[in-house]
């Protein structure tokens, strides 16, 4: 690696560090979509053959495969440092300065700001892998060199990763060809476990309306999304943001950033402008009713269409401009070194309460000892039969996670080989809920909906009750009277149901 992206990536290091802070302790962080699980398993889920659309793939057979060699937290915490030394390294050598404090500043802004804020605080590590690898394919696409290097972060993130990595990477393309052809590649994985499954993709047309880009300063929807915000998710935004003094020296930030940007004579501005003029339009298209029944209609259509929904994400190019414009601003401005090192610490100043894991809203825990007890029954049983998670809902608030929001986990943790973990995959924003994308979530669904759901005949082996209010777990405990309470602690109940298979049952 060149001096300046060694320099670079040591500055993403120290970014990384102060923004993860708390997470990077002993344990796992649990927040949102960010789900690592200690020994995971390979499973038909895994590889996107079960459950609804695959967005795991391959990222969380990436993570499986990584942690057969070290202990999963240390996996989750290299990658997690990996996207700011990564991002921050990539930024600053695609930017053509001669010295390094342009490059730092590019660098800096590229890892430090309200997109990577707000879609830590998502969870989304997979996208921001792919986002971190957006300025190596840049630099790729235009040279024509390394490519399959270039896209291997955006690879591994998977669906919104790789598409968001396309929207970018084809404007910018010499050999428009080669590129897509590279593209098409790397996105196999996923476009073949999508294939296979023969129900399809389905698409709830709710999720266009649940998860539009919201503003979260004060200058709407679309200043939020010019300042690199606008995630719609309320909970994902950091502390603070609103204030108005705060909001205006980041949409300043950003604004100057883009104008510095489309005066320069970069070689590769055309494209990359291209691309982030479309991102912007693409996330703009969902802050308007016509724009949402477009996206409706269309995700209606066709299930796979329903990667727009949360059409925010895909400012990422226009952050990438941002960042690089700074560092030309800054070497037209500056010639003093104190002066150049000194605004690489912008982005920090103008979005301090990202540092130390957000406030504290990051942080690592570990699995109570009841699950890894639970794991070990259902494991060492070789009789068929599915898991089901209760309550029947996608995410949790465990008391020992610090009662952070999160995926439930069970999915993952529990997933033993010929067993298939059955959990809902609909999602709740406010009043409305986006429909499960599972067929089998979907059939459980019904199952529940009696007041005595027969769930040996519905293929269930093992219940697990991990969470739910006193009235929940009382419903619960009257469904499975009949069956045999096999782990009992304050975090966990593991059930089995015994008795016949149904005639059919196939894990």
């Amino acid at each position: 690696m060149p001096r300046f992206g060694l320099v670079a990536a040591l500055l993403g290091l120290a970014l990384g560090c102060l923004a993860l802070g708390p997470a990077l302790g002993r344990g796992f962080t649990l927040l949102q979509d960010m789900v690592f699980v200690p020994d995971p398993a390979f499973s038909a889920w895994t590889f996107g053959l079960a459950g609804g659309a695959a967005r795991v793939v391959p990222s969380d057979a990436v993570v499986t495969a990584l942690a057969q060699v070290l202990p999963a937290e240390l996996v989750q915490k290299a990658i997690l440092l990996g996207i700011f030394v990564l991002g921050c390294s990539g930024a600053a050598l695609l930017l053509p300065a001669g010295s390094p404090g342009p490059r730092l500043v590019a660098g800096a802004f590229y890892v430090w700001n309200p997109y990577v804020a707000e879609r830590l605080l998502m969870g989304q590590w997979a996208l921001l892998l792919g986002y971190a690898g957006l300025p190596w394919v840049v630099r790729a696409a235009w040279s024509g060199r390394r490519l399959a290097v270039a896209l291997l972060p955006a690879a591994v993130g998977g669906f919104a990763a790789m598409t968001v990595t396309a929207i970018t990477a084809l404007p910018v393309a010499r050999r428009l060809w080669v590129v897509a052809g590279a593209l098409a590649a790397f996105s196999l994985p996923w476009l073949v476990a999508t294939a296979l499954r023969p129900e399809g993709l389905a698409g709830d047309p709710a999720g266009v309306y649940a998860f539009a880009a919201r503003a979260d300063t004060p200058f709407g929807a679309v200043g939020s999304l010019l300042s690199l915000g606008g995630i719609w998710n309320a909970h994902a935004v950091p502390a603070g943001y609103g204030t108005v003094v705060g909001a205006a020296a980041r949409l300043l930030l950003t604004l100057a950033g883009i104008v510095f940007f489309l005066r320069s004579a970069v070689p590769y501005k055309r494209g990359l402008a291209v691309a982030a003029l479309a991102g912007l339009a693409i996330a703009c298209a969902g802050v308007s009713e016509p724009g949402r029944r477009a996206f409706a209609w269309l995700v209606e259509a066709w299930g796979g269409f329903a990667v727009f929904r949360d059409a925010q994400q895909y400012v990422a190019p226009l952050a990438l401009v941002a960042a690089l414009g700074l560092g030309l601003l800054v070497e037209s401005v500056a010639r003093e070194r104190v002066w150049l090192a000194a605004m690489a610490l912008v982005p920090v100043a103008v979005l301090p309460t990202m540092a130390w894991g957000s406030l504290g809203r990051l942080g690592a825990v570990s699995y109570p000892a009841g699950w890894t007890a639970a794991r070990e029954v259902v494991r060492a049983d070789r009789e068929p039969g599915d898991v089901l998670v209760l309550p029947f809902e996608s995410y949790r608030q465990f008391p020992w996670n610090g009662g952070r929001a999160v995926l439930d986990p069970a999915q993952r943790f529990f997933a033993v080989p010929g067993r298939r973990v059955v959990s809902n995959d609909a999602v709740r924003v406010g009043d409305l809920v986006v429909g499960s994308e599972d067929p089998r979530a979907r059939e459980v669904e019904h199952v529940l909906a009696g007041p005595s759901p027969d769930l040996r005949a519905a293929g269930f082996r093992y219940v697990i009750v991990n969470a739910g209010t006193v009235e929940e777990r009382r419903r619960f405990g009257v469904w499975l009277r009949s069956a045999r309470l096999l782990v009992d602690t304050g975090d966990l109940r593991l059930y089995r149901v015994d008795g016949r298979m149904p005639s059919g049952y196939d894990p």
